[in-house]
């Protein structure tokens, strides 16, 4: 199949055909975007780009991303990345979570404990601790669910260790 870059905004005067900045990637679960650069691609794993002399962030896919920055691998290997996170999570909830002595669901990952309990105001919440250490990192939010909870953590913990679960 060929590539056709030629049409959205990549034929829009005043838009930069290179030059771009990843800023952020995020995986939509499933392809419900369309690229705004080439206005054409359904996307799932949307690459958000700036230029510092286009006023707008568009969200793109990863083909249009590697043209606009002109590395393609970056944008490929920033979507590989994306994969593995979400087949990560989406096993995540049958990984062996065990019960504390206060029956409270936890799991070790990756040099952190994870622990879901009953929250005083409804719902769940989730505590990430590492296995060495002190700092605690409490949820902001109350989960419906112990499995929503659970998925919660999975998320903080990859924010706090850049995807390496």
């Amino acid at each position: 199949m060929t590539e056709n870059i030629n049409h959205g905004k990549w034929s829009e005067p005043g838009v930069p055909h290179n030059g771009w900045t990843c800023v952020d990637v995020e995986d939509l679960g499933a392809p419900n975007a369309t690229c705004q650069m080439c206005e054409a691609r359904d996307i799932r794993f949307v690459h958000y780009m700036t230029h510092p002399g286009y006023k707008a962030e568009l969200g793109v896919g990863a083909i249009c991303a590697g043209h606009m920055e002109g590395n393609r691998q970056a944008a490929v290997d920033r979507e590989q990345q994306l994969k593995r996170t979400a087949g990560r999570r989406a096993r995540w909830l049958g990984r062996g979570w065990k019960k504390s002595a206060k029956g409270n669901p936890y799991l070790k990952a990756d040099g952190y404990i994870v622990t879901v309990f009953p929250s005083k105001w409804g719902g769940f919440d989730f505590s990430v601790k590492p296995e060495v250490g002190t700092k605690v990192v409490y949820s902001r939010r109350h989960y419906e669910t112990a499995d929503r909870a659970k998925l919660a953590a999975f998320d903080q913990l990859v924010r706090m260790n850049a995807g390496a679960i």
